[in-house]
């Protein structure tokens, strides 16, 4: 099980971003690799923080892991965050090292295994693409193939040395100030931080040695997801040029489709089960739906419209694998509304008949014991 992102960095869920920022610099800079060379356990839990950190310092990561824990980041090659590998140790240090300032290799984040800064790895863009499920795919889970244009390195693309930052992906700029000469880095224009440009550029490609490409992607995404969450499969959004870069990733967000007979509330189904006054009256079984197939239940004899049963364990599972929510079935007693002369009669008839008469106190809950009940 993996370990709490909280609990890594030492902090409450109520941390202010600053609070974070803080406790993350102050893991880093104890497990940095300079400080623990050749240390593996030092390693990982550098690792461990980064990870906690990216999405920690992200509002919209952070609640979503806030309310689905690390499921919220599964689905597909290790999708969410660093977990599962998606980022090595050169992208946590190109990504994350202005948080350190001059902490190391006297004025930035070192590269991993020496004092240096190290180039910047250019990431390709993100895609994003829907995916719809119905009730019974959510309930057990699946894996979806789904088809995914996205720009990749073309065949035979080439590239050099950047020659206006020598391959550092980044300019230096002098200027003069009232404090004197100040020196300024920022971000190469020609390669746009990657240090390299294109060399020969194939028939087809674009002038990022680029070119489009159709491929399937397989999706696993867990059981129990929710309308609007976002899975991420690490690598498979559109790549960047050059030979130092790594593809961005493919973001896919869950789209709920509705059921037929069932409704949805969080991990709990709804179900309206309709029977006709005799059915109520002497009592029925009856077949409805599951998101695993039909199953029989039985109404007794004399059962109210608005009554509620209760099919424990038969709704959606957690996404938090805590467990299955319930199947609330709704029993509602069909009141005929055109009648024959004998059924009006019998019924005129029974207007006074002590067995006719309601009372709700002897025979049903009221409904506010229904609610409390239901969530008893």
């Amino acid at each position: 099980m993996k370990q709490d992102y909280y609990e890594i960095l030492g902090i409450s869920k109520n941390a202010t971003p600053a609070e974070i920022k803080k406790a993350y610099r102050k893991m880093a800079i104890k497990y940095h690799p300079d400080k623990n060379p050749g240390d593996k356990a030092a390693e990982e839990n550098f690792k461990k923080a980064a990870e906690a950190y990216e999405v920690l310092s992200d509002e919209n990561k952070k609640a979503r892991y806030d309310q689905y824990g690390h499921a919220a980041f599964e689905g597909g090659h290790g999708a969410g965050g660093f977990g599962g590998g998606g980022m090595n140790m050169e992208d946590i240090f190109s990504q994350f090292g202005d948080i350190f300032g001059g902490a190391f290799g006297g004025g930035g984040f070192g590269g991993f295994g020496g004092g240096s800064r190290g180039r910047a790895r250019v990431k390709g863009s993100n895609l994003r693409i829907r995916v719809k499920l119905n009730l019974e795919e959510i309930a057990k889970g699946v894996e979806k193939k789904v088809k995914v244009r996205r720009k990749v390195k073309a065949a035979g693309a080439t590239f050099k040395t950047c020659t206006t930052c020598n391959g550092t992906g980044q300019v230096m700029r002098v200027t003069n100030t009232i404090l004197g000469r100040m020196q300024s880095a920022s971000t190469c224009p020609s390669c746009h931080g990657a240090g390299e440009m294109l060399d020969k550029q194939p028939k087809g490609a674009d002038s990022s040695g680029l070119e489009f490409k159709e491929e399937t992607v397989s999706i696993k995404i867990p059981a129990g997801v929710t309308e609007g969450v976002q899975l991420k499969v690490n690598g498979k959004g559109n790549a960047a040029p050059g030979n130092n870069s790594v593809d961005g990733d493919l973001i896919v967000v869950i789209e709920e489709t509705a059921h037929e007979t069932l409704k949805r509330e969080g991990t709990n189904l709804h179900y309206d089960l309709y029977i006709n006054f005799s059915e109520a009256v002497l009592g029925v079984s009856k077949n409805i739906d599951t998101v695993s197939g039909k199953v029989k239940i039985k109404i007794e004899p004399g059962t109210q419209s608005g009554k509620i049963l209760r099919l424990r364990g038969k709704g959606l599972p957690s996404i938090d694998h805590y467990g299955n929510g319930d199947l609330l079935v709704h029993v509602n007693v069909w009141t005929p509304q055109s009648l024959s002369k004998d059924q009006k009669k019998f019924f005129e008839s029974s207007i006074d008949d002590d067995h006719f008469k309601p009372n709700p106190s002897k025979f049903d809950k009221s409904f506010f014991e229904k609610v409390k009940d239901m969530f008893s």
